[in-house]
């Protein structure tokens, strides 16, 4: 049995859509189109009904489909156990948040460039919500976010956690000693962009402390170097995680405010699709967590 016709089958059966696998495979509607009829007819049975619209699985499709991609994976193990990492080309689309960026992200490159030297990486900076969408769509490879993603053939592993803290530049004129949120409502709240999930903790924190939302200024951002600037020159205050702003609270151009709000932790994920012929997402994210941890 032909392993491209086998990874084929996957994919329509995944996208529901013989073109778009078309695209995806990098080939032919029509290849695809043969593939499938080749191994229908080495099977002896319809893998797929088709009409005008839509493409569905057959009841023997939907049986056959979890054995396929179990194949494919062992096909993708064995590739990565024997194979010479150092061979291994491509290019590898990863998507990643600010805070990876400022916390490891350099090393993980590093550590890409050291192992896999003909591999090119396509990065991509950007909010949570929209790489979790580029990966779902297949716009990127990887996703370094806040997760995780919960969807179909979606992969998820822990990288780390992240503590948020309130910082703020010492020259900002607040009260010594313990804060309560009503204690900062006279200069902009800088969170993360908006819809995110420390965005919506902000508000939450601000709410539970009985002040009208509509009174405290919050002010938006998916630049995280745009808000260490802001907050560095006193325009406000801001919440963070300790390893983005670590190089100013080590100079005391910031410092971390002891305010009662206490926010939640943010968690981190690699997200990528389980792609059956596709293991550099995969080995890259294994090599993300191990950075991420130590």
């Amino acid at each position: 049995m032909n392993l491209k016709f086998l990874e084929t089958f996957v994919w329509v059966a995944r996208l529901r859509n013989f073109s778009v696998a078309a695209e995806k495979l990098c080939t032919t509607q029509a290849a695809v189109s043969n593939r499938i009829a080749t191994l229908e007819r080495e099977l002896g049975v319809r893998l797929f009904e088709r009409d005008l619209r839509n493409v569905g699985l057959t009841p023997h499709g939907q049986r056959a489909l979890p054995q396929a991609e179990a194949i494919m994976r062992m096909v993708a193990e064995f590739e990565r156990s024997i194979s010479d990492a150092g061979q291994m080309r491509g290019t590898v689309m990863i998507g990643t948040v600010d805070s990876v960026v400022y916390a490891w992200l350099p090393r993980l490159i590093e550590r890409v460039k050291e192992t896999y030297p003909n591999v090119a990486i396509d990065l991509n900076v950007d909010t949570s919500l929209n790489l979790a969408r580029q990966v779902q769509d297949g716009q990127i490879d990887l996703g370094l976010i806040m997760g995780p993603v919960v969807a179909p053939h979606i992969r998820n592993i822990e990288l780390c956690v992240f503590d948020c803290l309130w910082i703020a530049s010492p020259k900002l004129p607040l009260k010594p000693g313990r804060l309560a949120i009503a204690d900062l409502t006279d200069y902009p709240i800088f969170a993360y962009s908006k819809g995110s999930q420390p965005h919506h903790s902000v508000l939450r924190a601000i709410e539970l402390s009985g002040i009208d939302i509509e009174t405290v200024r919050v002010f938006n951002s998916n630049s995280l170097a745009t808000i260490t600037r802001l907050i560095r020159d006193g325009v406000g205050v801001a919440t963070l995680p300790r390893a983005v702003v670590q190089e100013f609270l080590d100079t005391g151009e910031l410092h971390v405010l002891d305010v009662e709000a206490t926010l939640p932790a943010l968690h981190f994920h690699a997200v990528f699709n389980d792609n059956p012929g596709n293991a550099l997402p995969a080995l890259i994210a294994d090599m993300a967590a191990e950075i991420a941890a130590s």
